[in-house]
């Protein structure tokens, strides 16, 4: 059964991290739960078929965390078990960035700031066609420092997406440091609304506020697009790994692999 266990999904992605000697832990383990809620409650998919047309989109923009989409495509069934065991190896189809050549991935993605201009095509597509499909962007908040999120809000908003719901990773943190040292954002969910967006700010990690808002958000075709602004711990779940950023580019060795999956193992 497919339950979409949060604990669960990060013990994958410790293990694929580790046989694939690669990074991005705590950038994926910051939307577990934003994933986790999403393809358990409210995407529209078949389970069986996931080129089915009328499947929702989902566009991880912040693509170096795609561990964690992988986790879940694992659970649907759309990745082998051998994938996640040979996850980012040579010859191996699933890269470290998230890549459209893989079942349910509806864009490659890594270069930061273009995946949301990707997902309001996606949704002006399903307007076009008069679809009830609705596309889900999941940036970071590092990468809000990009222009092009911002060109992509006003063209949104514009074309009155209200089928586009961007989720923001709010976990404080991006690649070189603090993102309020690197750029400061102000106030991400009044910046959103300035641009015409319906916008609420969550925690990222409580599964009720998340399920709630994506209920809200699915609910209201009012001609706005929607932003929930998630507040996350990078590194969640692991004490040595939150807020730390240094497992944005650490490589995990087989002690500290066992010791992760120790502390997940008791918060069960």
């Amino acid at each position: 059964m497919m339950n979409f266990n949060a604990t669960k999904i990060r013990k994958v992605i410790l293990d694929m991290a580790y046989s694939g000697s690669t990074v991005h832990i705590g950038c994926a383990f910051s939307i577990v739960e934003i994933l986790a809620v999403l393809y358990r409650s409210h995407l529209t998919l078949d389970p069986l078929n996931p080129d089915l047309a009328s499947r929702d989109g989902v566009v991880l923009s912040k693509g170096h965390g795609v561990m964690a989409q992988y986790a879940c495509l694992h659970e649907l069934g759309w990745l082998s078990d051998v994938d996640i065991q040979q996850y980012f190896k040579n010859g191996t189809r699933l890269k470290g960035l998230a890549d459209a050549h893989i079942p349910g991935v509806d864009a490659t993605t890594g270069s930061l700031g273009h995946g949301l201009s990707v997902a309001a095509g996606i949704a002006l597509a399903a307007k076009l066609d008069h679809s009830h499909k609705m596309c889900y962007a999941i940036v970071g908040d590092g990468e809000l420092n990009e222009g092009t999120i911002w060109e992509a809000a006003m063209f949104a908003s514009h074309f009155k997406l209200d089928n586009l719901v961007v989720i923001i990773d709010k976990n404080g943190f991006q690649a070189m440091g603090e993102t309020d040292e690197v750029i400061a954002l102000g106030n991400i969910e009044d910046k959103f609304k300035a641009f015409g967006f319906d916008a609420v700010t969550i925690d990222g990690h409580d599964e009720s506020a998340i399920d709630a808002a994506y209920s809200s958000m699915k609910m209201a075709r009012n001609g706005r697009p929607k932003a929930i602004v998630a507040t996350t711990i990078k590194g969640k779940g692991v004490s040595f790994m939150e807020n730390n950023n240094m497992w944005h580019y650490t490589r995990l060795t087989e002690t500290s692999h066992q010791e992760a999956i120790a502390e997940l193992e008791k918060s069960k």
